[in-house]
């Protein structure tokens, strides 16, 4: 057991892949394992899990610097991401990343059959290019390589240009501190820095961005989901719950714990912490300082010899990947520099 921002986790020592699974506050554990508990015996029913959802949704608002009104819930990033693909206009231009992760990358180019084209360019490339386009679609920071994107040139191609943004920050929120109450959405995957279970997601939506159709529709996006259980007129709530995905339960129970949790450290903390001892691993290797929380290794082999010493990572694009979060130490970094040098 670890100690770690008033929190304990039942992390090992090496565990260096947030950036594939987050582990979760050992109080979160509890919360879903009594969750579990219940079912099993029968004794959950359906609303008691109304408060864990608003709570989770909350959270994951004040995380990213929005008002909860504007935040749906889902169950996957590539599914909240899917509702904006499917709606931006028939031959929209798409500005994304070249190599960034498929679910952002996906669910655009599946638009094709109706004219929208997909455009990669290199990362530091979007902000010139952004103006150029209609939507640019990006992670807010590399899967790969832990590389960031500008939020300011986006935020200026926006204010300017009027292109619209859509930031994946499934490898940002939980260790960097975010306000992106400008974009036009901000869609996220719980179970990696935010140490959710998965099979939660949120999609933050500006009131001024058009509107994803609510292609998944159902009882629990309407404006009371217990009086919307039968039958027509279409009765979905005014805001962004008008897009929820009827909840996965028990991650939402999860969620709940570990995101209130969460919003309420100094992310800025946080990120000092988690950037800290990343640079500290690159200096190590010879490396430059990225200020990412991930940091990816051109060495192959090194997948072979962290698991060989017990360190948790990752092989990612024929690179070596290795993640910092809150609950990891100094030590982790010595001993993943140990099995390198």
């Amino acid at each position: 057991m670890r100690k770690a921002f008033d929190a304990v986790f039942d992390v090992p020592d090496g565990y260096l892949n947030t950036a594939s699974i987050g582990i979760p506050p050992a109080e979160a554990v509890r919360e879903v394992s009594e969750a579990v508990q219940r079912w099993g015996s029968g004794r959950s029913g359906p609303g008691d899990f109304d408060e864990h959802v608003a709570t989770a949704r909350d959270a994951f608002a004040r995380l990213v610097g929005v008002s909860p009104d504007r935040v749906a819930i889902g169950a996957s990033a590539s599914q909240v991401i899917g509702l904006v693909a499917a709606s931006v206009p028939d031959g929209a231009r798409v500005l994304v990343a070249r190599g960034d992760f498929t679910s952002v990358l996906f669910p655009f180019a599946a638009q094709a059959d109706r004219g929208v084209t997909v455009t990669e360019v290199e990362l530091d490339e979007i902000g010139d290019h952004a103006p150029e386009f209609d939507v640019v679609a990006v992670s807010a920071v590399q899967s790969m390589d832990g590389r960031i994107a500008d939020f300011e040139a986006l935020e200026l191609a926006k204010r300017e240009h009027g292109t619209r943004v859509l930031f994946d920050v499934t490898q940002a929120a939980g260790w960097m501190p975010l306000r992106l109450d400008w974009a036009d959405w901000v869609a996220a995957a719980g179970y990696k820095w935010l140490m959710a279970p998965r099979g939660s997601a949120w999609l933050a939506v500006h009131p001024d961005a058009p509107r994803p159709v609510p292609h998944s529709a159902n009882w629990y996006a309407a404006e009371d989901p217990w009086d919307a259980t039968y039958g027509l007129p279409l009765r979905l709530a005014g805001d962004a719950r008008g897009l929820d995905l009827s909840p996965v339960w028990l991650a939402q129970v999860g969620a709940a714990a570990s995101m209130t949790w969460l919003a309420c450290r100094d992310l800025a903390e946080i990120a000092a912490h988690c950037t800290g001892l990343a640079d500290g691993f690159r200096a190590e290797l010879g490396l430059p300082p990225a200020g990412s929380a991930i940091v990816s290794l051109a060495r192959p082999d090194a997948v072979a010899k962290l698991t060989e010493a017990g360190i948790a990572c990752a092989g990612r694009g024929g690179r070596t990947r290795v993640s910092f979060h809150l609950y990891n130490t100094a030590e982790d970094v010595e001993r993943a520099v140990r099995a390198l040098l």
